[in-house]
């Protein structure tokens, strides 16, 4: 173990969705090493990565492929930009790999370096768009309560959850939130799935109207909210919202930051969830997580709008240095090409099928376990009382809990609140999934074991 490593990080290093506090006290795990879906710590201890780091290393933690095109490519051009009409190779070779799966065609591609950029520039395009028709009054986005969208600025405005709010003074004047869609907390007493989404519906047309449609720019929404806790909407919630919007000439933009490339078992989360976006911003999947790189993939009617409106002023003012870095560029384009030799869309369908199944073999039935939600290599389990979902004290902090014993039975996974998020690497075989459902189902028992709900 490397104290001096450990005591730098304290003192120097402020942590992203950490206490700093209690980074004072407890200080850092510290990841030294990884390999297929496993990371060692600086002691040594091995891991089984159920989170696939943050939702994003896809193709585990040292791809060697990826290491190479990596090293090529920044021995040959390590940087250059694509502002001013410039470009280069690995860029246009990584918009064609894409245009080949986007669900939107035809489109256009603008690259940003992560995915908080993609929506905040999904932002900026919808109002860009809008002003060239003439309806600059349209400036609204609506969100949904529990949306994680990112942390610059506007996603963070974007995003439903406190914490992201509170004490940042963000520009929150020009978002509206929706109810999330989940039946679990959201649900009535003997509502069925559909009856939940037409309700839903019916609630987002009600809110427009309030609002007034001609004061909203677009709604954005992940297919599956993650951050939120793993939220998989009832089959007819995107296909009624869609209508809705389209009636109400308002722009669709799909955060596919977390279930972008494969994760749900297709392409994009939209092609899973049944509808068409305008826009989408894609990120973590795109290079696996071995670079930082994402995009907003837009409509060619988008486009064509914008492209008019910069013909107008003289420019497009928009843009990032590290939009379409070369080598960023090219480790994504080979990422794609290793999707495509894995047959990555039918391995996650089997390998979530198996997920599905050993979670529910393993945990559904237990006294402390509401619900278990999974749709590809994805999925969340929800800490309460099985039968009155009572749910633990807030100050038990039950989803920290078992996240902590899950690391000390060796296997990492997140938790958000009292649910908790499973999001392995595409290339987990189907033994190391058993292997990681067992040790989270024993970090459940060894919690349940001394402590239950709250008291109703």
């Amino acid at each position: 173990m490397n104290n001096a490593s450990r005591s730098l990080d304290i003192e120097l290093h402020l942590h992203s969705q950490t206490n700093p506090r209690v980074h004072e006290e407890d200080g850092p795990l510290m990841i030294a090493s990884g390999a297929g879906v496993s990371v060692t710590d600086d002691a040594g201890k091995d891991y089984i990565e159920g989170m696939s780091g943050l939702w994003c290393a896809s193709l585990g933690f040292s791809n060697q492929r990826l290491a190479s095109v990596a090293h090529e490519q920044m021995s040959r051009l390590g940087f250059y930009h694509t502002a001013n009409h410039r470009s280069n190779a690995p860029v246009t070779t990584l918009v064609g790999l894409m245009r080949e799966i986007s669900n939107i065609t035809p489109c256009k591609i603008y690259f940003t370096g992560s995915g908080s950029e993609a929506n905040d520039t999904m932002v900026k395009l919808a109002w860009y768009y809008n002003n060239a028709r003439g309806k600059p009054e349209k400036r609204k986005i609506i969100s949904r309560q529990g949306a994680y969208h990112g942390s610059t600025i506007m996603a963070s405005a974007l995003s439903g959850l406190p914490h992201m709010h509170r004490s940042f003074n963000l520009p929150t004047q020009d978002v509206v939130f929706a109810t999330k869609p989940s039946q679990f907390h959201e649900g009535r007493i003997g509502e069925t799935p559909e009856a939940f989404g037409r309700r839903l519906a019916a609630e987002l047309e009600a809110l427009i109207q309030s609002e007034g449609a001609d004061t909203i720019a677009a709604m954005i929404a992940e297919p599956v909210m993650g951050g939120g806790g793993v939220v998989i909407p009832p089959p007819n919630y995107f296909p009624l919202v869609q209508d809705i919007l389209k009636r109400n000439d308002i722009l669709l933009m799909a955060d596919e930051i977390i279930c972008g490339f494969g994760r749900t078992g297709n392409w994009f989360g939209a092609q899973t969830f049944g509808f068409q976006p305008d826009m989408m911003s894609v990120a973590k999947g795109l290079s696996a997580g071995h670079m930082p790189i994402a995009a907003v993939i837009m409509s060619n009617e988008i486009y064509e709008g914008i492209a008019d409106e910069a013909a107008t002023i003289g420019v497009f003012g928009h843009g990032f240095t590290y939009s379409g870095h070369p080598v960023a560029a090219a480790v994504a384009a080979e990422t794609l090409r290793i999707y495509r030799e894995m047959d990555i869309l039918t391995s996650v369908r089997r390998l979530g099928n198996h997920l599905r199944n050993k979670l529910r073999s393993e945990l559904a039935g237990h006294p402390n376990v509401g619900e278990i939600r999974s749709v590809g290599l994805l999925a969340g389990i929800e800490l309460v009382d099985s039968v009155s979902r009572r749910p633990f004290d807030p100050m038990t902090k039950a989803g920290s809990q078992v996240e902590r014993l899950c690391r000390s039975n060796g296997v990492i996974v997140r938790n958000m609140g009292d649910t908790i998020a499973v999001c392995p690497p595409f290339v987990i075989e189907p033994g190391e999934i058993d292997l990681l459902v067992e040790r989270l189902a024993r970090s459940i028992e060894q919690f349940a074991a001394t402590h239950e709900p709250a008291s109703a």
